[in-house]
């Protein structure tokens, strides 16, 4: 029988004499002797880890993993029952190991000279690492890239380099990024794509741009997830009109980049109050062939409430219920709090009696933006009878009005003037309209175009032209 307690793996010069022997055909012309440090992240350490195996205690494979805890048996019976014996005896070792411990490059040294494990095996032993969420899969991957069972390609460091950025580790996604390198494996336009990923979440737009201008220089084709990744970089460090530029650029090449592109520079718009701004991005994202849901609608009339453009906003809405969609609380809540920063109670009333006559029900946060506005009102009491009586009626028109008149006596008792109503029937100087735009290969969608806005004409994907106009943004209002 073999003995299951883990050899003393010779002494450190023979392993690494060993270790060099048996890899000098892999080793490239920039390290020559050995790989190094360069073409090995955290290589030296777990060199060195299975070196101490000698000085270390000897330990029994049997005794690795026999105390796991509860939260580790769940996870080790999850595994897949097509798992070969060969990886499943290397799981619950790795699982009762802790993340940098000195004692994994030992067990992988044991578990490849004991088992011989091929690409496939170190492929398993990954997949289940990941299904798990274990922490110790970049320390795995990055042991299996040295092995020459593993077979190591680009694919493999690009991996490694998504998961080091995932975890925002830039030094060691850049130290995987060059061991790479060394080897003299090729770097190609999913690599690149990555980098310009990791660099644009980690805010550094420097070298984000750096390498999007190496995928250009190298010749590499730019898809829709580089342009994205250059896009987001752009709208995180705050330049907003760039990442308009380079979309409209995609769009030039018929690339149209990812829904949640659009959004974020929406959102920076809408935040920042730029209402023109806002509405140019909200015209692409159709003609990118998105239709606005709610959120992107809601975005459009925050842009609008912030710079006091309250009769647009609600155009925003009424568009919305043509096209089909109902304005959620959001929505309402952003308007009826305009109304309430330019003391415009009859048309918040009014609003609301729009929206009741289509058969909205007004939820909790506009109810309670609502609420607070007649306590500061002083018609608390007033209100709750007018109501209570309504929902006996079956009058909500009648309610509404006997609304407005409580609240202009109450303003008149408190010496509050009266602004001029705001009626529901005027019309803006631009016509309001929902619009059907035709693309090859997609059923025809509405588009809902805002007023005081050109709306989008009715032209083949491709053929349309978006001018991309940078208007100094007006002072934004907060709300309360």
């Amino acid at each position: 029988m073999v003995s299951l307690a883990a050899p003393a793996f010779y002494s450190r010069v023979t392993q690494v004499s060993s270790a060099s022997t048996a890899r000098a055909p892999s080793q490239c012309a920039c390290a020559p002797g050995s790989r190094g440090t360069e073409a090995r992240p955290r290589a030296t350490a777990t060199v060195l880890a299975a070196a101490k195996a000698e000085e270390a205690p000897r330990f029994r494979w049997d005794e690795l993993g026999a105390d796991l805890s509860e939260p580790h048996v769940q996870a080790l019976r999850g595994l897949s029952p097509k798992l070969p014996n060969r990886c499943r005896a290397l799981m619950p070792r790795i699982v009762s190991l802790s993340p940098h411990g000195e004692n994994l490059g030992v067990v992988l040294a044991f578990w490849v000279k004991a088992m011989k494990p091929k690409r496939a095996d170190w492929l398993l032993v990954l997949k289940e690492l990941k299904a798990m969420e274990s922490p110790l899969l970049a320390e795995v991957l990055e042991y299996a890239l040295m092995e020459d069972s593993f077979e190591a390609n680009v694919r493999d460091y690009t991996k490694l380099i998504q998961i080091y950025g995932k975890q925002n580790l830039l030094r060691e996604a850049e130290e995987a990024f060059h061991a790479m390198k060394a080897r003299g494996l090729p770097c190609d336009q999913v690599m690149l794509t990555a980098l310009v990923d990791m660099y644009s979440k980690a805010g550094d737009l420097a070298r984000a741009k750096e390498s999007f201008e190496e995928i250009v220089l190298l010749g590499l084709p730019l898809d829709k997830r580089a342009y994205g990744s250059m896009i987001m970089a752009y709208i995180r460090a705050d330049m907003l009109h760039q990442a308009e530029d380079l979309i409209k650029v995609t769009e030039d090449q018929q690339i149209f980049a990812g829904k949640e592109v659009y959004k974020a520079l929406l959102r920076a718009y809408s935040y920042k109050g730029d209402s023109e701004g806002a509405q140019r991005v909200f015209d692409a994202v159709q003609f990118a062939g998105t239709v606005p849901d709610t959120k992107l609608c809601a975005l459009l009339v925050n842009a609008y409430c912030l710079t006091n453009k309250i009769n647009e906003a609600v155009c925003v809405t009424r568009n919305m219920r043509s096209a089909g969609l109902e304005p959620c609380d959001r929505c309402v809540s952003l308007v009826l709090g305009a109304y309430e920063k330019a003391n415009r109670l009859e048309g918040a009333l009014e609003f609301l009696a729009e929206l009741e006559e289509n058969g909205a029900v007004i939820g909790q946060e506009p109810s309670q933006l609502l609420a607070g506005w007649f306590g500061r009102l002083g018609v608390v009491h007033e209100v709750e009878q007018v109501l209570k009586e309504g929902m006996e009626s079956n009058e909500s028109k009648q309610g509404v009005s006997v609304l407005k008149e409580v609240t202009k006596s109450r303003k008149n008792e408190l010496g509050v003037p009266v602004q001029k109503q705001w009626t529901n029937g005027r019309k803006s100087k631009h016509g309001i309209s929902v619009q059907k735009v035709g693309r090859k290969g997609r059923n025809t969608k509405h588009i809902i175009s805002a007023p005081l806005q050109p709306s989008i004409s009715v032209k083949n994907k491709g053929t349309a032209s978006r001018k991309s106009k940078h208007s100094s943004s007006p002072l934004p209002l907060e709300l309360k």
